[in-house]
């Protein structure tokens, strides 16, 4: 399933959802500009959050950017390649503006971050898990790039906060594509739960589920824990508190000019 756009504007201009992006965009194009395919590869040896390094806290080679493990946070804004970083840029695109106007931009900051850090260390968990019942090192060596922990973190809050937003949706049947709105917590409720499948049946080879897990539990519990931002109120509390203010005014709903 392919989200296109919801229904539920924000109420505030998205300027941290807006660098998250341009952020991501910037290094993807650094990630390029190393040596085209090869540099995106040489990118996730060097900024990449590598599960050994991370559990050692010792560097291989190449060298990392940073010393590890916060190569964890390097990881969140790398990708590797085009269609990876134009899904995760699409969904936290449609879905970060909404989370950001309800918790606040510096709120926003702490939960993405923090919901990719949670994310990543799922992550390395599974691989060290997988690693041991192999009995070879193979998984700890492979590195984690992409933005989408952190944004399995923003789908959990937008499922809390928006259950109810459409998301228009285009949904392959076969071979051909039908579009369809889709509450929020019936779009985001499929999407976790495919995640949640692949483990059990095997998904896309390379793709890091267990972050997507762990990213989406940790924004569960990170949204209970940072708080909205004061005031914010979802969209259709905002329209019934004018709607009982009205009720209340003595004038009532209107105001004849012809009364005396």
């Amino acid at each position: 399933m392919i989200p296109l756009k919801d229904d539920a504007p924000s109420a505030t201009i998205p300027f941290l959802t807006y660098a998250l992006v341009a952020a991501n965009v910037l290094a993807f194009l650094w990630q390029l500009s190393l040596d085209g395919a090869g540099g995106i590869e040489r990118s996730a040896l060097v900024g990449g959050a590598i599960p050994y390094e991370v559990l050692s806290l010792e560097d291989g080679y190449p060298p990392d950017l940073v010393p590890p493990p916060f190569t964890i946070l390097t990881s969140m804004f790398l990708h590797g390649g085009f269609l990876h970083i134009a899904s995760n840029m699409l969904f936290l695109w449609i879905f970060g503006n909404n989370v950001e106007d309800a918790l606040g931009r510096a709120r926003f900051a702490l939960f993405y971050l923090a919901s990719g850090v949670v994310a990543a260390l799922a992550q390395v968990l599974a691989a060290a898990v997988a690693a041991e019942s192999l009995g070879n090192t193979s998984p700890l060596n492979v590195p984690m790039v992409g933005a989408s922990g952190a944004i399995a973190g923003v789908l959990a809050a937008y499922m809390v906060l928006f259950p109810r937003a459409r998301v228009l949706t285009l949904v392959p049947i076969f071979v051909f594509f039908q579009l369809v709105r889709l509450p929020a917590v019936i779009f985001i409720g499929i999407w976790f739960l495919l995640q949640v499948l692949s483990v059990f049946f095997g998904g896309a080879p390379g793709v890091a589920v267990f972050a997507h897990i762990g990213g989406f539990l940790a924004g569960l519990a990170l949204l209970r824990a940072v708080g909205r931002r004061r005031g914010w109120q979802p969209r259709r509390e905002r329209a019934g508190a004018r709607r009982r203010r009205r009720d209340r005014d003595p004038r009532g709903p209107w105001v004849d000019a012809a009364l005396p």
